[in-house]
């Protein structure tokens, strides 16, 4: 059987690197956004930009007993993860889906653990903090368009390593 660089049944390849750029940004401006929040969290930089919501933003990043209890900064975990999530985008050629599912998989399994984690972040504010952050929800968007951005991809793989033939 003769190897593509389509999925059978499609009329593009969703490992290219334009496909794949968008992704790629999103992760970036989100490690960007959470470094940024963890310096606050640090005391590096002593204000954070918040032009919506008064004190909310020092609110959820400093006074919350999320912010309080956990060992590491919150916004150090989504730091951490957003970067994971640019190295496995990074990683492999432009028929990973078929040639390397495992790394697309692992991209699909963090992206979609960031997704996650962005809809409990925007619903926490209002839900459990009483308070909004301009910037946690901005990397919340990040976090959930990245998800969707990986998504045919993830499709992709999944759908090679449940139809390739068995030897």
């Amino acid at each position: 059987m003769a190897q593509t660089s389509f999925p059978l049944g499609w009329t593009h390849n969703p490992s290219t690197w334009p496909r794949r750029f968008p992704a790629l940004c999103l992760s970036l401006l989100g490690c960007a956004i959470a470094t940024y929040l963890t310096l606050y969290q640090v005391d590096v930089v002593s204000t954070v930009w918040e032009p919506f919501f008064g004190n909310g933003s020092h609110m959820i990043l400093k006074e919350s007993a999320l912010a309080r209890h956990l060992p590491v900064p919150d916004a150090s975990l989504g730091a951490l993860a957003y970067l994971l999530d640019v190295i496995l985008d990074c990683l492999g050629g432009e028929t990973r889906w078929r040639t390397a599912p495992w790394i697309v998989l692992a991209l699909g399994l963090v992206s979609g653990a960031l997704g996650v984690t962005g809809i409990l972040l925007a619903a926490s504010q209002p839900l459990i903090f009483g308070h909004y952050c301009t910037l946690c929800l901005a990397s919340a968007v990040c976090s959930i368009l990245t998800a969707l951005a990986v998504a045919d991809e993830v499709r992709a793989a999944v759908r090679h390593l449940r139809d390739e033939p068995k030897a």
